[in-house]
């Protein structure tokens, strides 16, 4: 085994780079173009017992002063709190370089770092301890440019990754079978999440948060996510993608199965954008924009199995302005596994909304609800298709709610009503087209009923 000192002494003299060439696909080695270290210089000893954190620190850190590409080979390191520096690459091959975590501490972490790239490598835990939300296979704080790209995070009892102030992508990994989230984002400023899968999560799959309202602009897109729980509560735990307090933010494109809660969840945001989603199996509400919420735009997505298809609520709390277009919603469950009260409606709208051209069909309830209660105003509900349901299309005219706009709607197989005057949940009115003059309130043309 050559001595560090004697290897950077002939690397220096421009002998001995590439050696880590052949562990590496194709693919692999046009990635680390500018220099190669193969971590077997530095003694790391694939599939050994022994803690090799300090032989992975030296290598981390060489590779970063030179410039090169630390590559890891195929097999298992046992690896803690490595810290990873500034301009660093660790390259890995897919699915056989896997480091470590003997116990519940990170494998890798950062602080205000910049132009750090992991690729290829596995992450996961030796044996299974006591589950915890601070824990994390990767932990990156103030850290910019960070690329996390084709890993692999299983078998931890807490998170997978935890970003914190930074700024980067990640992109094309696994996340499986963690006991917490599989990708947590805090008060981050546009981070790219495309293309990973996540399923077997204890809580949560993708989380971008922020301590107070702001500015984030991060796009989750194209990501697949199945198979979420909530095994610490509900509200911000059991939903695929989970937005909180985080402004400008896109999610686009996603698969999203068998969420305990939401597959989309937007909680006090503003400007969001969720678009062209595929939401199946929801335990709960499939899309959710609620409480303090500004500026939702609903468009295009898929909403097949949930216990509520999708709301923007909570004007009590300042929750308005929406725009809900272009949507399929069906098949919604007569009750919510998970929260006794979420009610079965395919589209339901408090404030300042428009609902228009949506899609609606098998409900065992109300196919689209303008407002509930006295939380109602200026809603507007268009161009809709809605059938076999219980209630075609429910606006309320519960004392205090306010104004409404139902036109141009074409209902069609509903059991009870199709177009209900709704006071909270009691139905007392089955034909608001004959009985519209009771509510002046209301705006009621151009519907069919058939």
């Amino acid at each position: 085994m050559m001595r560090r000192r004697s290897f950077l002494a002939r690397l220096g003299a421009g002998i001995g780079a590439g050696s880590g060439l052949a562990l590496l696909p194709g693919a692999g080695r046009a990635q680390v173009a500018g220099g190669f270290l193969d971590g077997r210089l530095y003694g790391l000893v694939p599939d050994s017992t022994s803690d090799q954190s300090d032989l992975l620190q030296n290598a981390l850190d060489d590779a970063a002063r030179l410039g090169f590409a630390l590559v890891i080979g195929a097999g298992r390191y046992m690896v803690q709190e490595v810290r990873v520096p500034s301009g660093c690459r660790m390259v890995g091959v897919p699915g056989a370089s896997i480091l470590v975590a003997p116990g519940s501490a990170s494998v890798l972490v950062a602080s205000e770092q910049n132009s750090l790239t992991i690729e290829g490598l596995g992450f996961e835990q030796q044996s299974p301890t006591e589950r915890r939300e601070d824990a994390h296979l990767i932990y990156l704080e103030a850290c910019t440019n960070v690329t996390i790209a084709d890993c692999a995070f299983r078998r931890f009892e807490g998170n997978g990754v935890w970003l914190e102030r930074c700024s980067g992508r990640v992109r094309d990994c696994d996340f499986s079978g963690l006991g917490f989230v599989g990708l947590h984002v805090q008060d981050s400023s546009a981070v790219l999440i495309s293309g990973n899968r996540f399923t077997g999560m204890g809580n949560g799959g993708i989380r971008v948060w922020r301590y107070e309202n702001g500015r984030d602009g991060s796009i989750v897109t194209a990501n697949t996510v199945s198979d979420v729980k909530s095994d610490w509560g509900d509200g911000q735990n059991g939903n695929g993608i989970n937005i909180f307090q985080a402004d400008e933010v896109v999610v686009a494109d996603n698969t999203i199965t068998g969420c305990a809660l939401s597959a989309i969840r937007a909680n006090s945001t503003n400007n969001t954008i969720i678009r062209g989603n595929q939401c199946t199996d929801s335990s709960e509400v499939a899309i959710f924009s609620e409480f303090a919420f500004s500026g939702s735009i609903i468009s295009g997505n898929l909403v097949d199995g949930a216990a509520t298809g999708i709301s923007m609520t909570n004007f009590d709390d300042g929750g308005r302005l929406a725009v809900c277009s272009d949507n399929i919603v069906r098949n919604i469950l007569p009750f919510s596994p998970t929260n006794p009260d979420t009610r079965p409606v395919g589209i339901l709208a408090e404030a300042d909304s428009a609902i228009a051209g949506n899609v609606v069909e098998k409900v065992p309830g109300i196919g689209i609800a303008a407002g509930w209660g006295p939380f109602l105003r200026d809603v507007m509900v268009t161009n809709n298709l809605v059938r076999d349901v219980d209630i075609g299309i429910g606006v309320s005219v519960a004392d205090g709610a306010g104004n409404a706009r139902i036109s141009g709607n074409q209902i069609s197989g509903a059991r009870r009503s199709a177009l209900g005057a709704m006071e909270w949940e009691k139905l007392v009115s089955v034909d608001l087209i004959r009985d519209a003059g009771r509510y002046p309130q209301l705006s009621v043309s151009n519907n069919s009923d058939g």
